[in-house]
């Protein structure tokens, strides 16, 4: 995806504390092939069922991974545990049970933190960060416990999450109302898999069921996007979605019906105690997150994952966030993928974005 356009393309690995293999690329140059010299690090960290491919679906001139390598980024994309390119451990394999034990608190505990680490190390310089759906969900939960900030530049929220309560997908909201992630890990489904037999078969009883009309999959999960053309589409799904855990969608789906964002809830006080040491999980308080980091967020009238009622509470836990640290953007029209897939979200999103980000440098 990236050397087909002429660009450098590096593979790195990375190995996480509780032992997964993690592949990071990386884009140290832009076309015009200059030296890669003291260019600044950005790291790109996709969103749920997503992998790396995300910041490439789009044609170079309006992707943002090759846009932020011409104008002088050192370009790292990050993927996941569980996806296409992350499924190393350094002693289980994707069928081993234990493999699949972990929810997105895992993300913030052990992939996050490898991942930056690796990139300061082998740049020798602080990072911009930039997150979508989940990734900008695992990056609040570490900006709120006050990690990674040491070697953090500004961050960059598209499609933030944070509270998903009052989230509008019907897909995703009856399949958390269902308990359908539940049911998959009570049969021992532990890898929850889009394109696998099962969750499929699920998918269509809760479509039948709710009378909810699945004939275009991806919007009656993002909700109405604007701006996609019909062949990105074809780029999507030749490479997406991709795997998560199962335990992940459990989290989520308790997120959906609680209304709130803490670890993951064992329901059990027993087994919460065991994990952290009290009955109840922990909180993530969004309110601790540093009000002096440069955060650009940008979200969507149109975006039924990331509503604008759940965004809203994020910002009003942002409300004593310095002025002129916290960009906020809203485009009316954009859904959930117009963020990564638009055509016109080089000059709606990512050229603010990019000059949000020289601004912090100076």
């Amino acid at each position: 995806m990236v050397e087909k356009h002429n660009y450098v393309c590096e593979e790195h690995k990375v190995t996480t504390q509780d032992g997964f293999i993690l592949s990071l690329q990386r884009i140290p140059v832009g076309r015009s092939g200059e030296s890669p010299g003291n260019r600044v690090p950005v790291l790109l960290q996709h969103g749920l069922l997503m992998d790396g491919i995300t910041w490439l679906l789009l044609p170079p001139e309006l992707s943002l991974a090759f846009l932020l390598a011409d104008n002088g980024f050192d370009v790292w994309i990050a993927n996941t545990r569980g996806t296409k390119y992350s499924r190393g451990h350094v002693s289980l394999g994707p069928y081993d049970p234990a493999y699949w034990d972990w929810s997105w608190d895992e993300l913030v505990a052990y992939d996050l933190p490898a991942t930056y680490k690796y990139v300061h190390v082998q740049t020798g310089q602080k990072l911009h960060y930039v997150g979508h759906s989940l990734g900008t969900l695992i990056s609040l939960a570490s900006f709120s416990k006050d990690q990674l900030l040491n070697m953090l530049r500004s961050a960059a929220l598209l499609c933030p999450i944070a509270y998903v309560g009052q989230m509008t997908s019907p897909l995703a909201r009856n399949s958390a109302q269902n308990f359908l992630a539940e049911t998959l890990y009570r049969w021992g489904i532990l890898e929850f898999d889009p394109r696998g037999e099962a969750v499929i078969k699920f998918l269509k009883d809760i479509c039948k069921k709710t009378g909810i009309d699945c004939t275009n999959l991806l919007t009656s999960f993002t909700g109405q996007n604007c701006c996609l053309n019909s062949s990105i589409v074809d780029v999507f799904l030749d490479h997406e979605p991709q795997s998560t855990a199962t335990k992940n969608m459990i989290h989520l789906s308790q997120m959906i019906r609680e209304g709130t964002i803490t670890m993951y809830n064992y329901n059990n006080e027993d087994e919460n105690r065991k994990h952290y040491g009290q009955p109840t999980p922990p909180v993530y308080k969004m309110k601790n997150i540093p009000k002096h980091l440069p955060i650009f967020l940008s979200y969507g009238g149109a975006d039924a994952l990331s509503d604008v009622n759940d965004v809203q509470r994020l910002l009003d836990s942002l409300k004593d966030h310095d002025g002129d640290k916290l960009v906020i953007q809203y485009r009316a029209d954009y859904a959930h993928a117009d963020y990564v897939m638009a055509e016109n979200a080089k000059q709606d999103v990512y050229e603010p974005l990019i000059a949000f980000m020289k601004l912090q440098e100076t």
